[in-house]
């Protein structure tokens, strides 16, 4: 694999796992490629120098726990800077990747800048709030002949793999409809992402998930949108956003046939259940189902500081003794496989086009985007049902 420096936008949760307990996803990940030399250098930018050092203290901690030297930079070192993710991009040198994880009305403007100055991109979901946005960045995508991807990690689930393969294989006839539930603790909204709970709502961070997955596992089209919002407990409490919304969407498949999908969020189950998150998926069809419980992985701990724990393996843990703990995961695949994909580009052993019909790139996140955007003009037009449009 080729060496390839990296730079991160963003220094919260998912990148280091600031404000909750163990280190985030993307810098085990990109610790995990640094230990084989897969990566060279790597750069967290963010706006402000506390939030800057607090990922770099994280990400230092995560080095000693996995073994690994964790000789990052992060910028600004001094005072707040809306802008340093600018400075950065311009002075990178490239071949070089930028992996974008901020709030989701800034997704698109930093994605086009890293874009326009050469670098290979992936921005965590939703790639943005509007299909205009994403034509904006697939537009320039082709102006400067880079990779862009979305960091969809659940289509490399084994689980939603395995259902990708039982539809295509006709097993259950002709699809009518999938039901999936996706919830979260209420410490999310409340202090995790609290600084821009309201400026998004439940669908773009958790939905969106699943309109991909629908995307992914039949390749139907979605053709109209009907959404319903709960805003209670979050507004009580100083927060200008929904509670939950649950959206139905009427999907069209290539042989003609039609199915819905009814996807129901909420981000304000009890800090006391037993996992983050509480999601399964049903799949019914006229000769047969199929039925994946994508909380309950079938392990449970139990313990006097900790309460009962229902935690899945399998998305991001830490294997090992402290001082070569390993990470694994299909979190953790999805962004080495960004990782390899932009290697392999450079090296000249697959095309950015051959990468379309099997990634979730930007151009294929038109559906996704297109869907909550739909969502979002249903809500405004009290649970109307309206086209999905732009695709």
């Amino acid at each position: 694999m080729k060496s390839i420096n990296v730079v991160v936008v963003g220094g919260g949760m998912y990148v280091c796992g600031r404000g909750v307990e163990g280190y985030g996803t993307i810098m085990p990940a990109l610790l995990e490629a640094k230990r084989h030399d897969q990566v060279g250098q790597v750069v967290i930018v963010t706006t402000k120098s506390s939030s800057a050092r607090a990922a770099s203290k994280k990400t230092i901690a995560l080095g000693r726990l996995m073994g690994v030297n964790a000789d990052i930079k992060y910028y600004p070192q001094n005072g707040c800077d809306v802008k340093a993710y600018k400075k950065v991009l311009r002075n990178i040198r490239t071949p070089a990747a930028c992996i974008i994880a901020v709030p989701d009305s800034l997704h698109a403007d930093i994605a086009e800048y890293s874009i326009e100055h050469g670098f290979h991109t992936l921005v965590v979901k939703p790639l943005a709030t509007t299909v205009k946005e994403v034509k904006r960045l697939i537009k320039a995508q082709n102006e400067h002949g880079v990779y862009c991807a979305v960091e969809f990690h659940k289509r490399f689930d084994d689980a939603n793999i395995k259902m990708k393969d039982v539809i295509a294989s006709g097993a259950l006839g002709d699809l009518l409809y999938f039901i999936i539930e996706f919830s979260q603790r209420k410490v999310m909204p409340l202090k995790v992402f609290r600084a821009w709970a309201s400026t998004t709502n439940i669908f773009n961070y958790l939905g969106v998930h699943y309109v991909d997955i629908i995307y992914y596992t039949t390749c139907a089209k979605p053709m109209r949108v009907m959404a319903i919002g709960q805003k209670n407990w979050l507004l009580r409490r100083g927060l200008d956003t929904y509670d939950a919304i649950e959206a139905v969407i009427e999907w069209h498949g290539s042989s003609g046939n039609k199915f819905s999908s009814h996807i129901i969020t909420n981000w304000i189950d009890p800090d006391s259940t037993s996992a983050m998150s509480d999601q399964r998926i049903k799949v019914i069809g006229a000769q047969g189902r199929f039925e994946s419980d994508q909380k309950d992985r079938g392990i449970t701990m139990i313990s006097d500081k900790r309460g009962i724990e229902t935690f899945n393996p399998y998305f991001c843990a830490a294997y090992g003794r402290p001082g070569e703990v390993e990470y694994r995961g299909y979190g953790i695949k999805s962004i080495q496989t960004f990782l390899q994909d932009v290697s392999d580009i450079e090296k000249g052993a697959v095309t950015i086009k051959e990468l379309e019909a099997k990634r979730p790139t930007f151009r294929t996140s038109l559906i996704s985007t297109a869907v909550i955007e739909g969502v979002d003009r249903s809500l405004k037009k009290g649970s109307e049902w309206v086209e999905v449009k732009g695709i």
